[in-house]
C-alpha cells in the first residue's frame, strides 16, 4: 500500500538535493495526507458522477439540452478534477499531457470550453449535444490511454464492425 502511495503521489525515496525544483519540494511539504486524499477524490469523484446523471435527466425535460450539456461538462470537469488528490495536480496535468494522451486532453478540454460556449453564448442545442459526444469519445480515448493496450483492442474492435 506503501508503494500505492508513493507512486500516486509522485514521492520517492531520492535525497533531498537530488528532488529537483522548487515547486516540487514546495508541494511535497503541503501535501495532503492518504486518507484525505481518498476522501478528496471519492468526493469530488462522486459529485461529477452526480452532475452527469443530473444532466442526463434534464435531457428529459422541455429545452433541458442546455441544462444537460452544462450539467455534464461540469460533471466530466469534476471527475477529471479528482484524480488530482490521488496524485497531485502537477503530477497530473504532467501525465495528462504526457506524449500518449496530449491529443485526447487537447480535445477533451477544447470540446468542454466549446460545449459550454455553445450553451451559453451560441445557445444551439445541436451543437452542443455534438460536442458532448465528442466530449464523452474523447474522454472514452483519455481513459484508455491508462489501461495497457486498451487503446489497440479498441481500435481493433471499431475496425471489425467497419469492415462488416
Amino acid at each position: 500500500m506503501d508503494k500505492l502511495r508513493k507512486v500516486l503521489s509522485g514521492r520517492d525515496d531520492t535525497p533531498e538535493d537530488e528532488r529537483g525544483n522548487i515547486i516540487t519540494q514546495v508541494v511535497d511539504e503541503n501535501s495532503l495526507s492518504w486518507g484525505t486524499r481518498v476522501k478528496g477524490f471519492a468526493i469530488c469523484f462522486c459529485t461529477g458522477f452526480v452532475f452527469s446523471i443530473l444532466g442526463s435527466v434534464f435531457l428529459f425535460l422541455p429545452k433541458g439540452l442546455t441544462l444537460f450539456a452544462i450539467f455534464y461538462t461540469l460533471g466530466n470537469v469534476l471527475a477529471i478534477s479528482s484524480t488530482c488528490f490521488l496524485m497531485g495536480p502537477i503530477n497530473q496535468l504532467k501525465k495528462m499531457f504526457a506524449y500518449t494522451r496530449i491529443t485526447a486532453t487537447v480535445i477533451m478540454i477544447i470540446a468542454f470550453i466549446l460545449t459550454l460556449v455553445a450553451a451559453f453564448v451560441i445557445k444551439k442545442n445541436f451543437l452542443a449535444l455534438v460536442l458532448v459526444v465528442i466530449q464523452f469519445c474523447a474522454m472514452t480515448w483519455y481513459s484508455l490511454s491508462y489501461i495497457p493496450y486498451a487503446r489497440e483492442g479498441m481500435k481493433k474492435c471499431c475496425m471489425s464492425c467497419i469492415d462488416v
